[in-house]
C-alpha cells in the first residue's frame, strides 16, 4: 500500500488526497513535519518538503504534488483529472501552475507562515500588514475564479479536473487559517460548496492542526 508523507496544512498534499480519493486508491497517512528537517525524511527528498509518496513494496518514492498526480494519471484508469483534447490537456496544467505558484505565494504561504509556523515552530507573533497583504491577494484570486465560473462550468472548462483540485487545496488551507472572505464571489463559492461535498473532500475537511482551530463555516459544504 502506498504511504503518504504529510502534515494536515500542507496544500500540495491535500491535492494528492483529492486526487487519490476521486481515483479510489487506498493509502496511509504518515505525519511528516518538513520544518523539523529529519534526517530520514531528507533522505527521501532532498528539497525537504511534503508530499512524498511510497510503495515500500516496490520500491517506489515519488516526490512533489504534480510529479505524484502525473504518476496516478498514467498508471490507474480511473476518473481522469487531465484528459480532453492537447488543448484542454494544456489548460488544465497551466491553471494548476497557476495555482501551486502564484496562488500558494501570494495567499496560502504567508497565511501559513503568520498563522500556523509563526505560531507553533517560532513562538511568535503573526504580523497584521502581511495577513492583510495575502487576504487582499486572496481576494483578487477569487475575482479571477468568478471569472472563469464566468465561461466554464468547471475551472478548466467543462468537467472537473485536477485544476479544481489544485484550487481547492490551496483555498481549503487558506480557509482553513481564517485568510478568505467569501463575500461578493457568489461564482467561486458556489463552486467551492460543490467541491467540499465531494467524498473525497471529507476527510480532509474534519482533520484540524493542533492548537490552530479553523472558522466556524470551514466544514460546511452549504456555508
Amino acid at each position: 500500500m502506498w504511504q503518504l508523507y504529510q502534515f494536515p496544512l500542507c496544500p500540495f498534499s491535500r491535492k494528492v488526497r483529492f486526487l487519490l480519493g476521486e481515483k479510489g486508491i487506498g493509502y496511509e497517512l504518515i505525519r511528516e513535519s518538513p520544518w523539523l528537517k529529519r534526517d530520514e525524511f531528507v533522505d527521501m527528498n532532498p528539497a525537504g518538503q511534503t508530499p512524498v509518496m511510497v510503495d515500500s513494496s516496490a520500491p517506489v518514492i515519488l516526490v512533489d504534488s504534480q510529479v505524484i498526480c502525473e504518476f496516478l494519471e498514467e498508471t490507474v484508469d480511473r476518473m481522469p483529472l487531465i484528459s480532453g483534447t492537447a488543448v484542454h490537456r494544456a489548460e488544465i496544467r497551466r491553471l494548476v501552475s497557476l495555482f501551486d505558484n502564484k496562488l500558494y505565494f501570494e495567499v496560502t504561504a504567508p497565511l501559513m507562515n503568520e498563522r500556523m509556523l509563526k505560531r507553533l515552530v517560532h513562538r511568535q507573533a503573526p504580523d497584521a500588514a502581511i495577513l492583510r497583504g495575502a487576504m487582499k491577494n486572496a481576494n483578487s484570486h477569487l475575482d479571477y475564479i468568478d471569472w472563469l465560473l464566468d465561461h466554464r462550468r468547471w475551472l478548466a472548462g467543462p468537467v472537473l479536473s485536477l485544476a479544481d483540485f489544485a484550487a481547492a487545496a490551496q483555498i481549503s488551507v487558506s480557509d482553513y487559517l481564517g485568510g478568505v472572505d467569501w463575500r461578493g464571489h457568489e461564482n467561486s463559492r458556489e463552486w467551492y460548496a460543490a467541491m467540499k461535498s465531494r467524498p473525497s473532500f471529507q476527510p480532509i475537511l474534519a482533520e484540524r492542526m493542533e492548537v490552530i482551530l479553523p472558522p466556524d463555516h470551514y466544514d460546511q459544504p452549504d456555508f
